[in-house]
C-alpha cells in the first residue's frame, strides 16, 4: 500500500499495517489506481486520527470525572480566562485540521488534473443507461443493464453480479490515462467506480471531467450514485481494462460493428428479422417502463399491448420514439438508437402482444428524422 505523500514511512507503517490486513468487505474495495490508493490511505489516516482524538478526549474526561469525583472529597475549582488553556485548545485543533487538509487538498488537485490524457471518452447519462463516445476513435455505443428480468422479478436465482452487469462495458487499455467528459441528457446522474477512484456527477447542460489510469487488467464495477429516477438501481457501470493488444482488437471489432450498423440503415429487412431485433432493443431500452409483457404500470407508464399508438399511423409511432413526449418519462431515442434499431423496435411494439400494426423499415425512420 502506498503511503500519503510527506508521511514518514515508520508512522505510515504503524497507521496502515492493521488497516491493510482487514478484509476489504468491511472497508473500501481494493484500489486499482494511484488515485484510488491515495483515497484509501487518506480515508484510513483520517479515521485513525478521529479514533485518537476520541481516545484522548474521552479518556481525559472520564479520568477527570473518576479521579475528581465528589464522593472522594474533591472540591470543584472555579477559574476562567486561562490564556494557556485557551491557546492550547485552539492551536492543537488547528494543527490537526492542517495535518488532514494538506494531503486531502493535494489529492483533490490530483483528481482534477486531466491534462495529457492518452484516451478521451465522452460519457452521457440517460434514464437509465450510459452512452460512451470515444472521441478520437469515432466509436460510440450504449451500455445497458444486462441482468435478466427474471432475476429482477425473483423468478430466477440471482447471478453473482446482480444489477452490476451490462451488455457493453467501457473498455480501456491498461496503464494509459483515460479522461472522461461527463454530461447527462435528462436528470443528474453520477459515474462512480470505487476501485478506480472515480466519482463525478453528470449534469444536463454541463461538461464535467475526471480521469483514471488502471494499473492492471480486470473488470471493475460501479453504479450511478445519484437518485436519478424510479429505476436508479438499474444503471450499473462496468469498466473492462485490457492489455494493449486486447484493447486494439476490441476497438477494431467495434469499428467494424459500427460500419455494419450504418449499412443496416440502408437495408430492407423482412418482418421476422425486424421482430427478432426489435425484441432485443425493446428489452434493453423500453421494458423497464412498459414492462416485458407490454402492459406498463397503471397510472405511471402506459401499456403498449392493445394501445392505439401501436395500431394507428406508423408515422406517429416513429415520431414518438424519435422525439419522446414532453412532460413525461418518455425519452427521445433519436440520438440513442440508429434507424435500423428504431425500425425494429417500432415493428416489435406494433406486432407483439396481439397488436395488429404494420412493419416499419429503416427508410421510414430516416424519412421522419428532423
Amino acid at each position: 500500500m502506498r503511503m500519503l505523500p510527506g508521511l514518514p514511512s515508520s508512522i505510515g507503517f504503524m497507521l496502515f499495517s492493521q488497516a491493510a490486513a482487514a478484509e476489504w468487505r468491511f472497508n473500501l474495495p481494493p484500489p486499482q489506481t494511484e488515485i484510488a490508493t491515495r483515497i484509501h490511505d487518506i480515508h484510513t489516516f483520517i479515521l485513525l486520527v478521529c479514533l485518537a482524538i476520541f481516545v484522548v478526549v474521552f479518556g481525559a474526561m472520564f479520568w477527570a470525572l473518576f479521579r475528581h469525583r465528589k464522593s472522594v472529597g474533591h472540591q470543584a475549582h472555579h477559574f476562567h480566562e486561562n490564556t494557556t488553556v485557551e491557546v492550547i485548545w485552539t492551536v492543537i485543533p488547528v494543527l490537526i485540521l492542517v495535518g488532514m487538509a494538506w494531503p486531502a487538498t493535494r489529492l483533490v488537485l490530483a483528481q482534477k488534473d486531466t491534462a495529457d490524457a492518452d484516451l478521451t471518452v465522452k460519457v452521457t447519462g440517460y434514464q437509465w443507461k450510459w452512452e460512451y463516445d470515444y472521441l478520437r476513435d469515432e466509436v460510440k455505443f450504449m451500455s445497458v443493464l444486462a441482468t435478466p428480468r427474471e432475476q429482477i422479478d425473483n423468478r430466477a436465482r440471482k447471478g453473482p453480479h446482480y444489477l452490476l452487469e451490462v451488455d457493453e462495458p467501457l473498455v480501456v487499455p491498461v496503464g494509459r490515462k483515460v479522461r472522461l467528459l461527463l454530461t447527462a441528457n435528462d436528470v443528474i446522474h453520477a459515474w462512480w467506480v470505487p476501485e478506480l477512484g472515480v466519482k463525478q456527477d453528470a449534469i444536463p447542460g454541463f461538461i464535467r471531467d475526471t480521469w483514471f489510469r488502471a494499473e492492471r487488467p480486470g473488470v471493475f464495477r460501479g453504479q450511478c450514485a445519484e437518485l436519478c429516477g424510479v429505476d436508479h438501481a438499474f444503471m450499473p457501470i462496468v469498466v473492462e481494462v485490457r492489455d494493449e493488444a486486447g484493447y486494439q482488437a476490441w476497438l477494431d471489432e467495434k469499428k467494424s460493428g459500427m460500419a455494419r450498423a450504418a449499412a443496416d440503415a440502408e437495408r430492407t429487412f423482412d418482418a421476422a428479422e425486424l421482430k427478432a431485433r426489435g425484441e432485443k432493443v425493446y428489452a434493453a431500452n423500453c421494458a423497464a417502463c412498459h414492462q416485458a409483457d407490454g402492459k406498463g404500470l397503471p397510472d405511471i407508464f402506459p401499456a403498449l399491448a392493445g394501445a392505439a399508438i401501436a395500431s394507428g399511423p406508423a408515422e406517429a409511432h416513429i415520431d414518438l420514439v424519435l422525439e419522446g413526449k414532453a412532460g413525461t418519462a418518455m425519452a427521445a431515442f433519436k440520438d440513442q438508437l440508429n434507424d435500423a434499431d428504431i425500425a425494429a423496435v417500432v415493428t416489435w411494439e406494433r406486432t407483439a402482444w396481439g397488436n395488429q400494426g404494420s412493419v416499419t423499415q429503416p427508410a421510414d425512420v430516416r424519412a421522419r428524422r428532423k
